[in-house]
């Protein structure tokens, strides 16, 4: 599945060192949502082998504050 986010929402993610490569449906490349709180919290399972410049560590788990991630979990659910 392909994935439609904003404009704002890309122009927004300037620190993606993937080219973007979530957009086009590839599970592999986007970290599994374990928990959403209020829409803008994702608490994720990282998939990530090198370094995510939108990924903090908390706790023993991990947050994604990437914006296109945000929003395709907002929008799709996945």
């Amino acid at each position: 599945m392909k994935y439609i986010v904003s404009t704002e929402t890309k122009k927004a993610t300037t620190k993606c060192t993937s080219g973007f490569s979530c957009l086009i449906g590839d599970k592999n490349c986007r970290c599994r949502v374990e928990k959403c709180i209020n829409r803008d919290l994702h608490f994720v399972k990282s998939l990530i082998t090198v370094s995510c410049h939108y990924q903090l560590h908390f706790g023993k788990g991990h947050i994604c504050t990437c914006p296109i991630r945000k929003e395709i979990y907002n929008k799709y659910q996945e």
